[in-house]
């Protein structure tokens, strides 16, 4: 039986108690993947086999020799027996397969698209789903074809709405092109049936699309069960996010003693993004801008940044993530005038800057300081425990 890996949702984990998935143990790979995915949700299939090339015995064994010459950034290959073809036939006149991997070692799944050279098959796209575990727990996945973006479906969704709040058309679970934009997050909204695992369905199941200029290992797909994500995110460039120095992207992954800075950061969001206001601020005699905090759930653990909306409309500024903890550290770099931010909750603790430190805001919770060109050290002392970050020297 397929192990239950930890989930980042309660839903899901509801879920995964009650898919079944069975293969031959590691060691006896199968010749070709299962077409479709054994998975089931009380007597519903939750991803049978979709695509005209289903049957086709030399599609699927050249898509099972393609997947198992892949190899993730890390040199992992997946484990054919565990892992599933969901889609194999023609979209917009193009071959097009899409496989769920299950890929051992970091305990990783993977959406694998692939497409058709000639006569042979070979991996085009690959992303690993941000929530450690079964990429088949998902109701939505994300497919990139030269005309925009797609969703291939489970068959436990009923609907599925794009952005702008209408239904897709879809033909074997595959949806027509969306107008998803490169930089921009937008919302989808699956319905859900009722099945065994939710008895009364769900109206409204989202995700976020954080665009189709999310490069790949990154899986564009944020759940938002609130529709937090999508507020917090209005009007921030989701390119600029998730680059090297923006809050999705800043923290590597490291395995070992070594960065893997080809494989998703570990800042990269898996659900509950959400922002709350730190207050308006005035910088350089200006007028007021909006300072907010965003923080979202990682899959190893909670992070956090800060976002500097200037007044008049101009371009946000973000920082790099900050991991969740009790003072928060974060470097703003506002054109001419890069800042040190820090942050804490509750009244009462002592906050201490060095001496000789020119606050530029200074209020409960919150102190905005120039970016010192050498580290400095801040505290914040509680009744039993003092904390200390380190800023500058950038």
């Amino acid at each position: 039986m397929v192990s239950v890996r930890r989930r980042g949702t309660t839903a899901t984990a509801l879920l995964a108690l009650l898919l079944t998935g069975c293969g031959p143990v590691a060691g006896r790979q199968p010749a070709a993947l299962p077409v479709g995915y054994d998975s089931l949700d009380g007597t519903l299939k939750v991803w049978p086999a979709r695509g005209s090339l289903t049957r086709d015995a030399a599609a699927t064994g050249e898509i099972s020799r393609a997947v198992r010459d892949w190899r993730s950034p890390d040199d992992d290959r997946a484990h054919l027996s565990s892992s599933g073809i969901l889609y194999s036939g023609e979209v917009g006149g193009s071959p097009l397969a899409l496989v769920a991997a299950d890929v051992p070692g970091e305990g990783a799944s993977w959406l694998l698209q692939l497409h058709r050279a000639g006569d042979r098959w070979q991996v085009s796209h690959a992303t690993e789903y941000t929530d450690p575990g079964y990429l088949v727990y998902s109701d939505v996945l994300p497919v990139q074809t030269w005309t925009g973006r797609r969703y291939l479906t489970s068959a436990r969704v009923e609907r599925l709405l794009g952005p702008d709040g209408k239904a897709l058309p879809a033909t074997d679970g595959i949806t027509e092109p969306v107008a998803v934009p490169a930089c921009q997050a937008v919302a989808v909204t699956a319905t859900l049936r009722p099945t065994r695992s939710l008895p009364r369905g769900r109206a409204a199941d989202r995700v976020l699309d954080l665009g189709t200029a999310t490069a790949a290992p990154r899986y564009p797909l944020v759940r938002d069960e609130t529709g937090s994500g999508k507020r917090a995110l209005t009007g921030l460039d989701t390119c600029v996010l998730a680059g090297e120095r923006g809050p999705f992207g800043s923290v590597p992954r490291r395995i070992g003693d070594r960065q893997a800075p080809r494989s998703a950061p570990e800042s990269w969001p898996m659900a509950k993004i959400a922002v709350r206001s730190l207050g308006s601020v005035s910088l350089g005699g200006g007028e007021p801008g909006e300072l907010e905090q965003l923080t979202w759930e990682s899959a190893t653990g909670t992070m956090t940044a800060v976002v500097y909306r200037p007044a008049g409309g101009g371009a946000p500024v973000v920082s790099p993530a900050d991991r969740s903890t009790t003072l928060q550290a974060y470097y703003l770099p506002v054109p001419g005038q890069p800042l040190a931010v820090l942050s804490w909750r509750g009244r009462d603790a002592s906050f201490a800057a060095p001496p000789g430190t020119t606050r530029l805001v200074d209020r409960p919770g919150l102190v905005v300081v120039a970016q010192p060109d050498r580290k400095q050290t801040f505290s914040l002392a509680g009744t039993e425990k003092t904390w200390y970050r380190s800023v500058g020297g950038r």
